[in-house]
């Protein structure tokens, strides 16, 4: 074969190859994420689909309009939060790292996700900017337990603010400190342990009972 005929065929495939390189995994991202904001992305390994439907197992989703969801990062929960949605229904995913909602903007072509660059203490102000007054659930990863002090307060106060009566506040983390928060503003705390994860994660499910 000719040098210039297979200089022509080795060049497309470099191309693809680079074009390949160059396209982010969801697991390249979250490593990315992880070493450069270690703290507030918490693991170096997303969570489980075990840990996934045994979190999300006591939502209603028929019933649900609203879900927000913390610290989404390249999307381990979002992608099954929005498969078990209904079709009217919207799902507001907050991050503070831009890289991670630039990830799933792009990654997922869903009109039912909004994807915000902003803190979770900032709920009510996202959700209202949505056009919305009430979640029904929120949905947390967030490492509650290396947060600056008063950030993990006020992010338990604005999240029962957020919720309607009869919602919930689901949270899994790999400390128990995310009790003490989330204690004072919720009428009923359930509490479980994931083994099947890495590392194994505490599991909470904060209700919102009654009304106003």
């Amino acid at each position: 074969m000719p040098t210039s005929t297979a200089r022509t065929l080795k060049g497309p495939r470099r191309v693809v190859r680079r074009s390949a390189r160059r396209s982010p995994s969801p697991h390249w991202q979250f490593l990315r994420g992880f070493l450069k904001h270690p703290v507030m992305v918490g693991s170096i390994i997303p969570s489980s689909r075990i840990l996934i439907e045994r979190m999300l197992e006591p939502v209603d989703w028929e019933n649900t309009k609203l879900f927000v969801e913390y610290g989404p990062g390249v999307g381990t929960f979002t992608r099954p939060i929005l498969d078990k949605m209904g079709e009217g229904a919207t799902l507001i995913a907050i991050d503070t790292n831009p890289e991670f909602i630039k990830f799933l903007e792009k990654s997922m072509d869903d009109p039912r996700l909004a994807a915000v660059t902003g803190s979770a203490a900032d709920v009510e102000k996202i959700v209202a900017e949505h056009g919305f007054e009430k979640a029904d659930y929120v949905l947390s990863g967030i490492p509650f337990s290396t947060l600056p002090p008063g950030i993990g307060e006020d992010i338990a106060r604005a999240t029962s603010q957020v919720i309607r009566p009869g919602g919930a506040f689901l949270v899994y983390q790999f400390s128990s400190k995310v009790f003490d928060f989330i204690e004072p503003w919720f009428n009923r705390i359930e509490r479980a342990f994931e083994w099947i994860n890495v590392p194994p994660a505490r599991l909470f499910w904060a209700h919102k009972d009654g009304a106003d």
